[in-house]
């Protein structure tokens, strides 16, 4: 199994009217095919092919005196040359 290696990372709080604002702009850059994303300093560049593996997952991990953490991942995936089947839908 191959090493991961991250190339960007962000994290911050955001409401849920900015975090759909967000996620519509990226949604048009993936329709373009390509991603810029910036945070200070830091910048990466991605090109995307046609085809990508689209990943949901909903999870719920409890921690302590917090309470319960929920969380809904949304993951893109890629390989060079990758095939991909089934189609989720969104209801």
């Amino acid at each position: 199994m191959g090493r991961e290696k991250r190339l960007f990372k962000s994290e911050e709080q955001k409401s849920s009217s900015e975090v759909s604002t967000f996620l519509h702009q990226l949604a048009d850059k993936i329709s373009e095919n390509k991603i810029v994303l910036r945070q200070g300093q830091e910048e990466i560049s991605l090109e995307l092919p046609n085809k990508l593996t689209l990943e949901i997952q909903v999870e719920d991990e409890e921690k302590g005196a917090k309470g319960t953490q929920h969380s809904l991942e949304v993951e893109i995936k890629w390989f060079d040359n990758d095939e991909t089947t089934g189609t989720l839908e969104l209801g």
